[in-house]
């Protein structure tokens, strides 16, 4: 498995997570062609999972940081 951390199309408020649609944080292109997305709540749950089945995965969950000086 390969983890990007710049996606060539990032993800928007547009993107739903999968499992319950909240706003995604984690693209996950698989073995067999297809994509999922996850908010970082199921990221985490379903990670070691994903991890199996995940030919690249783009994580953005930086962006739930706050931000300092801001």
């Amino acid at each position: 498995m390969t983890t990007a951390t710049a996606p060539s199309t990032p993800l928007t408020a547009e993107d739903r997570c999968d499992r319950c649609g909240a706003q995604a944080y984690l693209r996950v292109a698989l073995q067999s062609g297809g994509e999922l997305l996850f908010c970082a709540h199921h990221a985490r749950e379903h990670g070691d999972a994903l991890k199996e089945i995940a030919v690249t995965v783009v994580d953005e969950t930086h962006k739930l940081a706050p931000s300092h000086g801001a």
